[in-house]
């Protein structure tokens, strides 16, 4: 029980001692406001790009990449041409490949 007594009347003389100091004034401290003009910057940059974007155009259809001229034969042996475009080949056949049927 002494002991807490001690110790009250340390902390009391304690609380004494820190009333009659004096506290410095503290100079007030200004906080950066968040300007408004940047988002709006932002926003209008945005804005503005769109204007410059290009509209994708459409696309043209494909002109054909290959020609595949035949030489055909009816049953009249008459020789006609036949003249196909294609964007792709679809079969080839080597040009000496008849030089093995025919001779």
């Amino acid at each position: 029980m002494e002991n807490n007594e001690q110790l009250e009347r340390f902390f009391d003389q304690m609380k004494k001692q820190d009333e009659q100091l004096e506290i410095p004034a503290f100079p007030e401290v200004k906080t950066r406001k968040f300007s408004f003009w940047i988002p709006t910057g932002i926003a209008a940059s945005m804005a503005f790009a769109f204007l410059f974007i290009q509209k994708p155009e459409p696309i043209e259809p494909v002109s054909p990449e290959v020609v595949i001229i035949t030489l055909q034969e009816d049953e009249n042996q008459n020789q006609h041409f036949t003249i196909e475009e294609s964007t792709f080949l679809d079969t080839w056949e080597s040009p000496t490949a008849s030089l093995l049927t025919e001779y």
